[in-house]
């Protein structure tokens, strides 16, 4: 029992405890390393078999002025090797300043990130060692800032892809919307030489059918822009409308008429086309657009084209399920020593971490992305 009470004591940190067994596993060993202690933090009794924390040496309050002390002296250092150990670490701060706290900060998966945390034991110590120029972990430059500048930095960096990401996200959009219209205008010049203007004085009962059936032999109508009741409109034929015009006049000894009216047949060309095939294509995906938005599928020529026929499922309520992602919290281990004397006003840094928001130590600290 009294074994377990000395990891229990000596750290709550599993990871701690287990650097402590793979020292030694030995009560005797592990109380006399604590009695030789220089840093007085730890009480042992008399018959060595209990331990505890000094009471002259209490675990400080946390405020807010603790949480700047402990702020103001930590450091980030950056770019050690992901497979460096926190003995390989620590060896290479020996002479750079009294260390208490390192932590090696870790990804998801709990691998080594190559940056850490170092909490000196004085705001001096701490600028003192972010002063050392040039600073290098064996043939690597390493990046040195104070903790609080770190987190300035990353911020900052945060808005600016922001506003990357926005002004690339309208980049994107503008060449969508350019690559449509070029698309469009390709579509408009496969269609050329398609169209066919209709003009007179037309009686108010004509309608797409007559137009139809002047056609049906002689060429294939796929939209006819009109209203019963005007003056004018267009057709558009799948292919030639020239053709399809000589073969209708043809048939019908050259006077094609509408309900026997005499008709002003005009095949378009050149922008007056371009124009009318643009307002067509929209009519087209107006059409639709309101189909869809029924429920129906779309399967007519448009105006005066097949009758849209709903979908086999009309009537029927469709569910759609909505997939819920969940993700965890946990989003970095950590690994912390304990260097040198630690006195009331003293405290591992992991209560440092704390400092911050939870939802911001998600996106600034923690994050596997953010290195």
């Amino acid at each position: 029992m009294e074994r377990v009470k000395i990891c229990l004591t000596w750290k709550t940190k599993s990871v701690s405890k287990l650097r402590l067994s793979s020292l030694s596993k030995d009560f005797n060993v592990i109380v006399e390393a604590l009695r030789k202690s220089k840093a007085g933090l730890m009480e042992i009794s008399e018959d060595k078999t209990k331990i505890r924390r000094s009471p002259s040496k209490p675990l400080p309050e946390v405020n807010d002025q603790y949480k700047n002390a402990i702020k103001n002296r930590s450091v980030y250092i950056k770019g050690f090797p992901t497979d460096a150990t926190l003995d390989d670490i620590k060896e290479w701060l020996e002479g750079k300043g009294s260390v208490e706290n390192i932590q090696m900060r870790r990804t998801l998966s709990k691998t080594f990130k190559g940056s850490i945390f170092a909490v000196f034991d004085s705001v001096e110590s701490a600028k003192k060692f972010t002063e050392i120029p040039n600073q290098k972990y064996k043939d690597t430059e390493l990046i040195v800032l104070f903790k609080e500048e770190y987190f300035a930095k990353k911020n900052e960096e945060r808005k600016q892809n922001k506003v990357e990401a926005k002004a690339k996200a309208k980049q994107e959009k503008e060449e969508k919307q350019k690559q449509a219209e070029d698309a469009e205008m390709k579509s408009l010049d496969e269609k050329t030489g398609c169209l066919l203007k209709f003009s007179g004085d037309l009686e108010d009962q004509t309608c797409r059918e007559d137009l139809h059936a002047v056609f049906s032999d002689h060429g294939e109508i796929k939209w006819i822009d009109f209203v019963r009741g005007a003056k004018e409109g267009i057709i558009l034929f799948k292919d030639n409308a020239k053709e399809a015009l000589d073969k209708a006049k043809e048939a019908n000894n050259g006077n094609l008429q509408l309900r026997n009216k005499d008709v002003i047949w005009e095949v378009l060309e050149g922008d007056a086309e371009k124009e009318a095939l643009k307002k067509i294509m929209e009519g087209q995906q107006e059409s639709l657009n309101k189909w869809k938005a029924k429920g129906r599928k779309f399967k007519g020529k448009g105006r005066g084209g097949k009758v849209p026929q709903g979908s086999q499922n009309k009537g029927k309520v469709q569910f759609q399920g909505k997939k819920t992602k969940f993700e965890s919290e946990d989003e970095e281990g950590e690994e912390n020593t304990k260097t040198g004397p630690a006195s009331p006003k003293k405290r591992p840094l992991e209560e440092t971490e704390k400092e911050e928001p939870a939802s911001k130590q998600l996106k600034t600290e923690n994050g596997a992305g953010d290195q």
